[in-house]
């Protein structure tokens, strides 16, 4: 996947402006509710109402950094309670909205308030400092300053990652935070090395558990192995071939073993990682042969069909619904085209590949996705979209359904629900005249 290295060398390194002032009218409930209820409204470009009165952007952009700014120095308060509140706050700002020079100013004092958190913090301040983390290096690119974070917190990340005494919680967020940020970040082969084994040594564990039912990890290992994998499979795909080839010799003969695991999520993920690996295995090599094939084709047949009585119909839909898509995929070399639509865009997920590295930025960036892909550099060139559209508001407005005729779109739908709804419901009726 190809990955663009902008390195600024011409900006100069932001100067720390989060000192810790007391902010006595601004307490770290009304930042957190303020800040989330600010950014929603940027979750869209091309939000603009037609018949609202003009807003003033420079004003609503200034009234913004302050509340951020009033977040960042609330990460230092001594309540765990208040730096998790501007912890979240900061994530729903980064997460809806480009503020790629608001952050450049104040990355240092924001990796270093994100590094005390997770050093000194608490499970959920944890898993939301190593959140904001990863926002903070898709908001700068893979640039210089991301690698600069990335150097910072990686220790730290491995460190609790590989700590067994530490939250589970915490250690699945640190092993995604590290997947993540090091795929942004470094240039440093030798440092993806090492990260892809530290992230090894934790999920291959699961191996030995499928193989010796005498020492079954509990239901929390399990997740956290599920974390460390998909950040694994996630750095996989930059891997260099000769590297990836490596891989493939000590890992695809073992992966058909974790299908066979409890945990429907665990078997997911195995598949789908399973999936991506016989993709890189054929790009790798025109004339790949599989020695088990027939055997591992009848397990991915029984995964989906699977009609156990004792697993929840939930998870026995979404299990099937993967695993004919992986099936395919390992049968017939064939992988399901989705596709996503964002404003007059649309980008084409066509491989194994492309879609675990959207589903892992997805993941992070929650329902700013759409946004991020419109407007974010990185998003772009990660996913070869090219530079962001630049649409003026007049086309903006031209593409937007007037509110009228959505409201008769709506009237329309709730009326074909409820009629469809009271059909249902007179046949329940009717039946239970008869009895």
């Amino acid at each position: 996947m190809p990955k663009s290295k902008r390195r600024g060398g011409g900006n100069p390194r932001g100067t720390s402006g989060a000192q810790h002032r007391n902010m006595q009218s601004f307490s770290d409930e009304d930042a957190s509710i303020e800040t989330m209820s600010h950014c929603s409204g940027f979750s869209d470009p091309s939000s603009i109402t037609e018949d609202g009165p003009e807003v003033d952007e420079e004003a609503t952009q200034e009234d913004l950094e302050y509340k951020l700014k009033g977040l960042i120095d609330l990460t230092l308060d001594k309540s765990a309670k208040t730096r998790q509140s501007a912890l979240e706050g900061l994530k729903n700002a980064l997460s809806s909205k480009i503020l790629y020079e608001f952050i450049l100013e104040r990355r240092m004092t924001l990796t270093d308030s994100i590094e005390r958190c997770i050093k000194k913090g608490k499970t959920d301040e944890q898993r939301a400092a190593a959140g904001l983390a990863c926002l903070l290096c898709v908001q700068l690119g893979s640039g210089i300053e991301s690698e600069e974070i990335y150097k910072t917190l990686a220790p730290i990340l491995k460190k609790i990652l590989c700590d067994a005494s530490a939250s589970v919680q915490a250690r699945q967020a640190c092993a995604t935070c590290l997947g993540v940020c090091c795929f942004i970040a470094t240039d440093d082969i030798t440092e993806l090395y090492t990260t892809m084994e530290c992230l090894e040594n934790i999920f291959t564990k699961s191996y030995q558990k499928e193989r010796n039912s005498d020492s079954i990890s509990s239901t929390q290992n399990t997740v956290l192995h599920i974390s460390t994998l998909l950040a694994w499979t996630l750095l996989l795909t930059i891997c260099p071939m000769n590297e990836v080839k490596k891989k493939l010799e000590m890992h695809l003969h073992k992966f058909p073993i974790l299908l066979s695991c409890d945990d429907v999520n665990m078997r997911i993920a195995a598949g789908e990682s399973l999936a991506l690996l016989f993709e890189l295995a054929r790009e790798t090599d025109g004339d790949f042969f599989y020695e088990d094939m027939e055997l591992l084709t009848q397990k991915l047949k029984a995964l989906a069909t699977d009609g156990n009585k004792h697993r929840a119909k939930v998870d026995k839909r979404k299990q099937r619904s993967v695993f004919r898509d992986v099936l395919r995929a390992v049968e017939e070399h064939d992988f399901p085209t989705e596709t996503v639509k964002f404003g007059p865009e649309r980008m084409y997920i066509d491989c194994w590949a492309k879609k675990q590295t959207y589903d892992t930025f997805k993941e992070i960036l929650g329902s700013g996705m759409q946004y991020h892909l419109q407007s974010n550099e990185l998003l772009r060139n990660v996913f070869e979209l090219g530079p962001p559209l630049m649409l003026d508001e007049a086309t903006l407005k031209s593409m937007k359904v007037p509110r009228f005729e959505r409201h008769l779109y709506n009237s329309a739908a709730f009326k074909a629900r409820t009629k469809a709804r009271n059909k249902c419901r007179d046949k329940r009726a009717d039946v239970g005249e008869v009895f």
